[in-house]
C-alpha cells in the first residue's frame, strides 16, 4: 500500500476506501504536496477493482481552510511532480506560471476527480472554505455534520470565485450570486435546503453516516454504478457546464492579472479589512519570489 505524508488511506469496510486529509495543524490547508498526494490516493482507489466507493474525510476540527497561502516557492514546487495534464510553464514570467499552476492542480484535478468512475462521498465537518469547496464539489454525495459551514470569500479578494466554478450547479443561480457577492457563510442546514448537501448528521455520527452510505452503495453492481455516474455527469455537461467552467477560469486569471498590475499582488485588498489585506498580501507576494 502506498504511504502518504499529508493524508491517510484506509479501507474501513469491504469494497470501501477512505482518504483522510491529515494536516489538522493547518486546518487541512492544501499545499502542492497534499494535492498531488490526494490525486495519487484517488488513483489508488480508482484502479483497485475491489473498491466500489471512495470516501473523502478530514482529521481535525475543520474539513479544509482552502489553499495554503503560506507555502514557500509554490511554482518551483510544481517541478517536483509528474503532471497529470499537458499544461506547462510553472516557472515562466507574467501570468503564465499562475495560470499553469491553477490549470493543473486546481481546475485540472477537480475535473479529474469529478469523473472518477466510482461513487465518491465527502464527509464534511467544521469550516470548508474556498479551496475546500473544490475538494467536496467534485464528489457525488456530500454528508455534512450539523456544525459544518461553507464559504467562498474570493470576491472579497477581488477574484470571481474559486477555480472550480461549480456554484450555479451546486446551489442555483440566484443563491450562487448571493454567496459570491456577500462572501457570507452557508450553514449545513442551508446547504441541505439548497441541495448542495445530501444529509446533515450530528458531528459525532459523521464518519458512521458516510460509511453507512458507502456500504449501501457498495451492494450495487460496480459497472452499473460507473454507467450511472457517467450518465448523470453527462446530463450536467450538456447543459454547458464545461464551457461555463472554462469561461469562469479565464475570468479568474484575468482578475489575478489585473490585481497584479493595479495592486502588485494577486488580490485586490480593497474589499478586505486593512490588517487582513496586509497579511494576505505579504503571503501572496512571498509565493511569487
Amino acid at each position: 500500500m502506498k504511504s502518504f505524508d499529508t493524508l491517510l488511506y484506509e479501507q474501513p469496510a469491504p469494497q470501501v476506501a477512505r482518504i483522510v486529509l491529515n494536516r489538522p495543524e493547518t486546518r487541512n490547508a492544501q499545499d502542492t504536496k497534499m494535492l498531488y498526494e490526494l490525486n495519487d490516493a484517488f488513483n489508488v482507489a480508482a484502479r483497485d477493482d475491489a473498491i466500489k466507493v471512495i470516501i473523502l474525510a478530514a482529521n481535525g476540527p475543520h474539513f479544509s481552510s482552502g489553499h495554503d497561502l503560506r507555502e514557500p516557492h509554490p511554482y518551483q514546487n510544481m517541478l517536483q511532480y509528474e503532471t497529470v495534464g499537458t499544461w506547462c510553464g510553472f516557472t515562466c514570467a507574467g501570468a503564465e506560471a499562475q495560470m499553469a499552476r491553477e490549470k493543473e492542480i486546481y481546475l485540472g484535478f477537480c475535473e479529474r476527480w469529478r469523473n472518477i468512475p466510482k461513487p465518491t462521498i465527502a464527509a464534511v465537518q467544521g469550516k470548508c472554505i474556498a479551496g475546500g469547496l473544490m475538494l467536496i464539489w467534485p464528489c457525488d454525495i456530500i454528508i455534512a455534520s450539523d456544525d459544518a459551514q461553507f464559504a467562498d470569500p474570493t470576491v472579497s479578494f477581488g477574484v470571481d470565485g474559486v477555480e472550480f466554478f461549480a456554484h450555479p450547479w451546486e446551489m442555483g443561480v440566484r443563491k450562487a450570486k448571493e454567496f459570491l457577492f456577500t462572501s457570507d457563510w452557508i450553514s449545513a442546514q442551508e446547504a441541505y435546503r439548497l441541495g448542495m448537501v445530501n444529509q446533515v448528521v450530528p458531528r459525532e455520527h459523521l464518519q458512521e453516516a458516510a460509511l453507512a452510505m458507502a456500504q449501501k452503495i457498495a451492494k450495487k453492481s460496480l459497472f452499473a454504478l460507473k454507467l450511472t455516474k457517467e450518465a448523470v455527469n453527462a446530463a450536467q455537461d450538456v447543459q454547458g457546464r464545461v464551457a461555463a467552467m472554462q469561461t469562469s477560469f479565464s475570468l479568474h486569471q484575468l482578475a489575478h492579472t489585473h490585481n497584479l498590475k493595479v495592486y502588485g499582488m494577486l488580490i485586490d485588498p480593497t474589499g478586505l479589512p486593512p490588517e487582513t489585506a496586509k497579511a494576505l498580501g505579504a503571503r501572496i507576494e512571498s509565493k511569487q519570489d
